[in-house]
């Protein structure tokens, strides 16, 4: 295993690992600029080579006929306007004639209906625009028993203008009684205070429905900003995509390039800090030592007006949310960019800087250490399976847990949680060397390609890093690789997995294959983006898949998303679940008492009325999104009342009643508490304070407490 990680993290065994784990180095095409090719055509040879690349390459691909047409005809119009705002019955009726040429154009017709759809939008989005303004330039009556469906998705297409008038109407009048009922309480608990304005009812509606007009302005401002034609055009191919499965997408440039920033936890920017007011985005705060910093020009407060691309001409980002200006910020390795600022002095300035390198290093694992009952117990915590394999010694989550490993077994620990919560997954071998942490070699997953063939992955390094008791914390959204780590570590009962009722229940993998020509040598990105194409599917050393099912804990406990409805099987187009033949493996040789804990964490779940009553709220909770709002104040304020008595009661119940102690290892003690950037100090010792009332963290510590009690019975046992 040795000899095929050296292999692999050479620069050739890069290439490799990319094109076997993350897809190939594939151009499906190349565009080469010349001035006969019209932007239409452009588009057109686009899609054609993505609708090839799905026929060709996914794993289990749909016809694309009639019938796919028909369902990426309403794909489209969904992701444009789902909850129906903005189309019309009769602008669809309009539509209609394109429903099954759809199917043409991807394998080569001229491409109509994304343009079509393009002029009714605007056209709509125009008109929508001028109407809430007049809505909201009227005042509202609280005292009609009168409701609206929040959920648009759940309503049809508005029949004609009128319809989509009062519609409109009573969304902002909902967004109105929020506002104003949160007015009314602040006049009723600061109305005795000295030189507090107390205001009229009349007043406080009127600035509620301002409040409102302020949130719309900027919204339309983003989708004008944004939301343009080449925009839709990249949403349109992602209809195409995602009918295939839920994880085939497509990536324009900036889009393949975040994501990659995601996966390495790497990028180039200016190093600073963005935040967002009601006047636009603005500099929050500057990292020393980065290109911001080294300028000596931009300072916190700093207003950004607009961005250019070197010499480009600048895009003006008035209306734009802070992650829009941030992806006009990035770019590739060395490149400029230019930033019109206006100071806090009111004037105006154009910056230009060299983008650095910037390593997002609080996305990495981190520790602690827990001193509970007596005993040192070893936490981790884990946000993704991130691989940085563009540079040599780029990090790998592998490695990084390794070193936090290393810095636990020298606090003695006693068992060590690994908390995968949230963590959506990322790199299939990073999460096959992971596993290889803790078991004496042997297979981690099977992945199985279109063909029907399956291969089995696994460790074959001698000896484990770690080999105490483990406890593994997932929940709803662990997804993919978290499902491969923690399926592994079930099914060699090498560890308890305690979480939710299930994982997310991807058991897909996927690899990125390119389009265009290559605008950034180190990265390989090109100038018509990427597809992430789903190829193969991951299944259990046990035989069965995650698809769909996940990984049922060994010990379930309730959490604020179990009853929402984000798992892969609530997502349409999903790939069904099957299963394979088992792996042959031999489960973990060490059980002390493994079954005994976990039936007598069971019977405390159970018994925990506190943890039932959490259940029961969540229920109740997660069935408000199905229910009509009221618009009726005194009724609003009945239900929100009941909300927040609700959802107060959850918090607590989610910490614990009395804080864990819970410190740094002595080799971080400076990164927390000693940190040359003080503001990235502080928020890990945010973190550390977060994690002392986590009720999950206590449970999981009251297991891994029993675990290691039983180890030191049996030890004293052997030793008589």
């Amino acid at each position: 295993m040795q000899k095929i990680k050296d292999f692999m993290m050479s620069r050739k065994g890069l290439v490799v690992l990319a094109v076997v784990l993350f897809g190939g180095l594939f151009f499906a095409f190349r565009y080469t600029g010349g001035g006969t090719d019209t932007v239409l055509s452009q588009r057109q040879r686009l899609l054609s080579a993505v609708g090839s690349l799905l026929e060709s390459q996914h794993y289990s691909p749909k016809n694309i006929n009639n019938d796919f047409s028909k369902k990426l005809f309403q794909k489209f119009l969904d992701e444009l306007d789902g909850d129906k705002s903005f189309f019309l019955k009769s602008d669809i009726a309009a539509l209609q004639k394109y429903e099954l040429t759809l199917d043409d154009e991807i394998k080569g017709a001229e491409i109509r209906f994304a343009p079509a759809v393009g002029v009714i939008y605007e056209k709509r989005l125009a008109e929508v625009s001028a109407l809430y303004k007049d809505i909201l330039a009227q005042p509202f009556d609280f005292t009609k028993d009168e409701s609206t469906m929040l959920d648009g998705s759940k309503l049809p297409y508005a029949a004609n203008e009128a319809e989509q008038k009062d519609r409109w109407r009573k969304l902002l009048k909902y967004y109105t009684l929020e506002r104003y009922a949160e007015l009314v309480d602040q006049r009723e608990q600061n109305k005795d205070k000295k030189d507090f304005q107390v205001k009229t009812d009349a007043e406080l509606e009127a600035e509620a429905r301002g409040l409102v007009l302020k949130a719309m302005n900027k919204r339309f401002d983003r989708i004008k900003n944004t939301v343009k034609e080449e925009q839709r055009f990249n949403t349109f191919i992602n209809s195409v995509t995602s009918l295939m499965d839920p994880h085939t997408d497509y990536f324009a440039p900036v889009e393949k390039r975040s994501f990659d920033e995601q996966m390495s936890g790497r990028f180039y920017g200016i190093g600073a800090q963005l935040t967002e007011d009601d006047f636009g985005v603005k500099i929050a705060s500057v990292q020393p030592g980065g290109a911001a910093w080294k300028s000596g020009e931009l300072a916190v407060n700093d207003m950004i007006l607009k961005v250019a691309q070197g010499n480009a001409d600048p895009v003006d980002v008035a209306g734009y949310a802070t992650e829009d200006v941030v992806k006009l910020i990035r770019g590739n390795k060395g490149t400029e960019v230019r930033l019109t600022v206006k100071k806090s002095d009111g004037t105006i300035k154009v910056i230009a800087m060299q983008r650095d390198e910037i390593v997002l290093d609080e996305t990495f694992a981190r520790s602690a250490v827990v001193n509970e009952g007596g005993k040192k117990i070893g936490y981790i915590w884990l946000p993704e399976f991130y691989a940085d394999y563009e540079r040599e010694n780029g990090n790998r989550c592998s490695e990084d847990v390794a070193k936090e490993i290393i810095k636990l077994k020298k606090e003695n620990i006693q068992g060590l949680v690994m908390d995968l919560r949230n963590n959506g997954g990322g790199s299939l071998y990073e999460v096959i060397q992971m596993v290889g942490l803790f078991i004496n070699q042997g297979p981690v997953v099977q992945v199985r390609d279109r063909d029907g063939k399956a291969n089995v992955y696994g460790d074959q390094r001698p000896g484990t890093l770690y080999d105490g008791p483990l406890a593994v914390l997932v929940n709803e959204l662990s997804a993919s690789a978290s499902e491969i780590f923690a399926g592994a570590i079930q099914d060699y009962r090498r560890g308890v997995v305690i979480g939710s009722t299930s994982t997310y229940g991807k058991g897909t993998v996927q690899k990125t294959v390119p389009f265009g020509n290559v605008v950034d040598m180190n990265s390989g990105r090109t100038d018509m983006g990427a597809v992430k194409l789903t190829f193969q599917m991951f299944y259990r050393i046990n035989g069965g898949s995650t698809q769909l099912k996940g990984i049922e804990p060994d010990i379930v406990l309730p959490d604020s998303y179990e009853y929402l409805k984000i798992r892969e099987k609530d997502v349409p187009n999903a790939l069904p679940w099957d299963k394979i033949d088992k792996a042959t493996y031999l489960t973990w040789h060490k059980d002390y008492g493994h079954d005994l804990v976990i039936q007598n964490e069971k019977d405390r779940v159970k018994e925990n009325a506190s943890l039932n009553l959490l259940k029961d709220n969540l229920i109740w909770l997660s069935k408000l999104n199905d229910e009509p709002a009221s618009l009726n104040i005194i009724k609003y304020r009945e239900l929100q009342k009941r909300i927040r008595s609700t959802v107060n009661q959850n918090n607590t119940l989610l910490k614990l009643g009395q804080e864990l102690t819970v410190n740094p290892a002595e080799a971080d003690k400076d990164k927390f508490f000693n940190n040359p950037d003080k503001n990235k100090g502080e928020r890990y010792q945010a973190w550390l304070r977060s994690l002392k009332s986590d009720m999950h963290i206590g449970e999981t510590i009251k297991v891994l407490n029993g675990l290691a009690s039983e180890i030191t019975k049996a030890t004293a046992a052997v030793n008589k």
